[in-house]
């Protein structure tokens, strides 16, 4: 099998829920960055491109009937070119780049556009049909995060447990305190503003123009949600999801909008295109867990991708893990033998400083988990998310010699 490379990558800024980006049709920030790869590589002819897959996790609004493909058209992709949503919930942007790396791989494509957009901020209500005719009993339902039309058998079996409420139950469980929580999402936010103030995260983001009432559009150019806070400020949140708790608002990720995009490309492509290789797709792997603890799937999956392909954690050089939670990116990095402050994990931040955008934030760490390979010179990176309704996915990417 030819190898899948991943050959350049974008993103917008994430903003912060009702934030900057909120004036932002989904499928309009979703355009952003695949328009910026497109005007970068003028050598493709794009009309060779054999597929656009982005990950989406609501799919309840402009999001919905297919993302991927109006993003496409709106980029200004030729109207040949296919596109397809897919949806694993916080893990659908690595897995848009998993299955375009899939694609390549078994000789069914050449060039691919993966990555993810969610605008939490646009995320609309919605109401069933009613179960009988002239029914005043409409129930209506808030898509921004969460569980919604739950199957009562399944409440039944695993519960429906909220995903702070998960976050609880990890850190009574796994014994991480507060006080932990509290300085890992210190570390987090540090980490992200160094970066930001380095220009570092500037190499990773393209601008969005939000056009104005009146006058021109807003340039963004940064992200919204990181904050320079303290320990002390940190210790002061209430605790709101579970009485006598530890979870808050400021040590779990935030309500973000955003997307990215990467180039995925097979050897024959590469050398069609005069493309150069910035990272193998080595493989991908994902695990089920019980939902009431689907912060633990990083763990799960982590560890059945270092065993297929026979490397340990301390092979990998860079670790991207999503932060959804202080508590589940703790037990998942004390379970792999790692210190609280690895200096191999998110060293330019994570999801609470930088934000979670749903679809989107997969493909953000793939994007990441590269640059950082390249600046640091390490061979394996793995990136890897924890996923609602109690599912892991880990991604392992190979610097080229």
């Amino acid at each position: 099998m030819t190898a899948a490379w991943i050959c350049d990558a974008a993103r917008t800024p994430f903003g912060r829920y009702g934030g900057v980006l909120a004036g932002v049709r989904t499928d309009d920030l979703a355009a952003v960055p695949l328009r910026a790869l497109i005007a970068r590589h003028r050598r493709i002819d794009w009309e060779q491109l054999d597929d656009v897959v982005l990950g989406c996790a609501n799919q309840a609004g402009e999001d919905s009937r297919n993302v991927a493909r109006m993003a496409a058209l709106l980029a200004g992709l030729p109207a040949a070119v296919p596109g397809v949503t897919v949806n694993r919930l916080c893990g659908s942007g690595l897995d848009a780049i998993a299955t375009a790396a899939r694609a390549i791989r078994c000789g069914e494509a050449e060039l691919m556009l993966a990555g993810g957009v969610e605008s939490m901020s646009r995320a609309p209500f919605v109401f069933g049909k009613s179960d009988t005719p002239f029914a005043r009993d409409l129930a209506l339902h808030d898509t921004t995060i969460g569980w919604r039309f739950v199957n009562p058998l399944l409440q039944l079996q695993y519960g429906v447990d909220s995903m702070p409420e998960t976050a609880e139950n990890v850190a009574a469980e796994y014994g991480i305190s507060r006080a932990d929580q509290d300085a890992f999402a210190w570390r987090s936010q540090q980490r992200a503003l160094a970066a930001q103030r380095a220009g570092r995260l500037a190499a990773e983001i393209v601008p969005v123009e939000v056009p104005a009432r009146k006058g021109p559009p807003t340039r963004v150019e940064q992200d919204e949600h990181p904050r320079d806070t303290s320990l002390e400020a940190l210790a002061r949140l209430p605790t709101p999801f579970r009485a006598g708790g530890s979870v808050t608002a400021g040590n779990a990720s935030g309500i973000n909008d955003g997307a990215s995009a990467l180039l995925v490309a097979g050897d024959a492509a590469i050398a069609r295109h005069g493309l150069a290789p910035r990272a193998r797709i080595v493989g991908t792997a994902v695990a089920g867990i019980e939902p009431r603890v689907m912060g633990l799937g990083p763990l799960s999956a982590v560890r059945k991708l270092l065993a297929r392909h026979g490397l340990g954690i301390d092979d990998i050089a860079v670790l991207e893990l999503n932060e959804a939670f202080a508590s589940q990116a703790l037990a998942v990095t004390r379970a792999l033998g790692l210190p609280d402050d690895a200096p191999s994990v998110n060293a330019d931040g994570g999801a609470i400083a930088l934000g979670h955008p749903l679809g989107a934030s997969g493909a953000r760490l793939a994007a990441t988990a590269v640059r950082r390979l390249e600046a640091d010179g390490g061979r394996y990176a793995i990136c890897t998310l924890c996923i609602g309704v109690g599912q892991g996915i880990a991604m392992l990417l190979e610097r080229p010699a």
